[in-house]
């Protein structure tokens, strides 16, 4: 993408974000990216809520179980805004599209994301229904959110991915994973373009490669996020073990969701607890 266009997509985000500024009564601190079928996992009875299609130029989700909207408000002492679904590369979107809303994140000041996703397990030892820490990835997908001119006003040309998933926010993560009863797995993710599932040949592969999950979202949002200098937790829940882990298994979309949907209420109470001992 040329200087131009970058100049363009920035003004583009930039009105997204005065839009949001204006709808919202207060200046968040964290932001919550909700995976497929994850939208309701944490209480939103106070606030205000912005769908999608009111924020202008702001990209809109095609996939069922992204309910689409923005949900701003406090829990447990924190200025959250709560992503409730996501867009991705295989329905269409370009990787800046996927990105847009990190972008407008950093430049509403965000400082800490938590961010949540479905995955296949390709780690044996991990079962359907699990929570899973990410430790790090694998970009998979062909593209990366900075190509092009760089966004000097948002971060450096080479951002540093070594530490991608914080290491400060995970020891914390599993504090309370500990002291709340609940199990948390670690692994590295692999990102992947889809939307066709992947062959049990490609699940080998990406075990070779050191991969425990693999999915189609997250790694855009994350590398976004890091070059704007903002924190990032990644949580994945693992809807399903991966072509060929089960070889009876058939994978689809719908069993997808209704995992997520078994799982809402415990990563509710995982992130709650993460939120009220989130360091300042």
């Amino acid at each position: 993408m040329n200087a131009s266009c970058r100049e363009e997509l920035l003004q583009k985000i930039e009105e997204a974000t005065a839009m949001v500024q204006r709808r919202i009564r207060i200046e968040p601190e964290v932001a919550i990216i909700c995976g497929s079928g994850l939208s309701q996992i944490l209480p939103t009875e106070d606030g205000e809520t912005i769908t999608w299609n009111e924020i202008p130029h702001f990209p809109l989700s095609t996939v069922a179980g992204h309910r689409g909207d923005f949900w701003a408000g406090e829990i447990n002492g924190r200025k959250i805004l709560l992503q409730r679904g996501r867009v991705h590369c295989y329905e269409g979107f370009t990787i800046d599209e996927v990105s847009f809303s990190v972008r407008m994140f950093a430049l509403l000041g965000i400082k800490t994301l938590i961010i949540t996703n479905a995955a296949g397990a390709i780690n044996s030892d991990f079962a359907v229904g699990e929570l899973v820490l990410i430790t790090d990835h694998i970009n998979f997908l062909g593209d990366n959110p900075l190509r092009g001119e760089n966004f000097d006003r948002l971060g450096p040309r080479f951002p540093d991915m070594s530490d991608a998933y914080s290491s400060r926010l995970r020891t914390l993560a599993k504090e309370v994973a500990s002291s709340t009863k609940i199990t948390l797995k670690e692994g590295v993710y692999i990102a992947v373009l889809g939307p066709s599932y992947e062959t049990p040949a490609e699940i080998r592969a990406f075990r070779t490669l050191g991969a425990d999950l693999v999915g189609m979202s997250t790694v855009p949002e994350v590398i976004t996020a890091v070059h704007a200098g903002i924190e990032v937790l990644g949580i994945s829940c693992a809807t399903n073990m991966a072509a060929g882990i089960d070889p009876q298994a058939r994978l689809s979309h719908k069993e997808v969701i209704k995992v997520t949907k078994r799982k809402e209420q415990e990563l509710g109470k995982l992130i709650t607890s993460i939120l009220q001992r989130l360091p300042s």
